[in-house]
């Protein structure tokens, strides 16, 4: 019994592949956090920049 433990304990193949998994979760998470974040910013920028352009007045050489 104690020979198929250590067997197993020894066996290390899929680690790597666990710890991309995990990895490419964690990348995915942070990047969908920061594009929450970016996206939040950008419409309030640019929701300002067109009241400012909504507000001018252009003139007319006729």
């Amino acid at each position: 019994m104690f020979e198929i433990f250590n067997k197993f304990r020894a066996e290390d193949d899929g680690a790597v592949t666990v710890d991309w998994v995990v990895l490419t979760a964690a990348i995915i998470g942070l990047s969908i956090a920061v594009i929450a974040v970016i996206a939040d910013g950008a419409l309030d920028h640019s929701t300002g920049v067109g009241a400012a352009l909504n507000n001018r007045d252009i003139p007319n050489y006729e």
